[in-house]
């Protein structure tokens, strides 16, 4: 996306709760002059609900959350990814790493798994059982992804939470196309930001782009 001349921001998460990432995510919003176009992976998605200013939320293979609810609350882990979990005494998850490319990135090429395994963090218990402030799918345009391959969260839960979103796309892949199809998503994330920028749209916004 850089190299389409994109200004792309990912702000890092797991800050021990889901206020605390919102708030980061948002600081990072608040620094560009023109609302972007934000997409939120898995957890990601609870950010993004509880952000302001966005021109546009994606969520792939992520929780839309309503008032009160929260991504544990949801439901959804298949039995992959619940055997995969491992709980520490400060009651923080973490996703054991021989399991961890099975159920995350098991479409992917070995390499490429590997890479991403290593950048997988603890989560803080604040962060799956947070409730976000607000629910910006509300009033902001949003798009679902669903991936229907996805052995980590079940795509029949992605299908009813996608109803939420403004619109639909499903994919044949894994939890991550970003690893596996990376073009998926850049090729999506670039026609989000034509729409956005587009002089049809009332309000002529033009959008950067950030994934969460």
């Amino acid at each position: 996306m850089q190299a389409a001349g994109v200004h792309v921001v990912v702000p890092e998460l797991h800050r021990g709760s889901l206020r605390a990432d919102t708030a980061a995510v948002q600081a990072a919003l608040d620094a560009l002059d023109e609302p972007p176009v934000v997409l939120g992976h898995s957890y990601g998605g609870s950010v993004v609900t509880g952000l302001q200013r966005a021109a546009h939320l994606v969520y792939v293979a992520a929780f839309v959350l309503d008032a009160g609810e929260s991504a544990a609350g949801t439901g959804g882990a298949t039995p992959r990814l619940r055997s995969a979990i491992e709980s520490a005494p400060d009651d923080s998850t973490f996703i054991r790493r021989d399991l961890a490319a099975d159920v995350f990135y098991a479409d992917c090429p070995e390499d490429r798994a590997a890479w991403a395994v290593d950048l997988l963090r603890v989560q803080g218990p604040g962060c799956g059982r947070g409730v976000p402030e607000r629910q910006s799918w509300k009033h902001t345009p949003s798009t679902y992804v669903v991936c229907a391959r996805d052995r980590a969260i079940e795509p029949e839960l992605q299908r009813v939470l996608a109803r939420r979103c403004t619109s639909v796309r499903e994919w044949p892949t894994g939890h991550s196309p970003f690893v596996v199809r990376p073009d998926l998503v850049v090729d999506l994330m670039l026609e989000l930001l034509r729409d956005c920028a587009s002089p049809n749209r009332s309000d002529g916004r033009h959008s950067a782009a950030h994934r969460p």
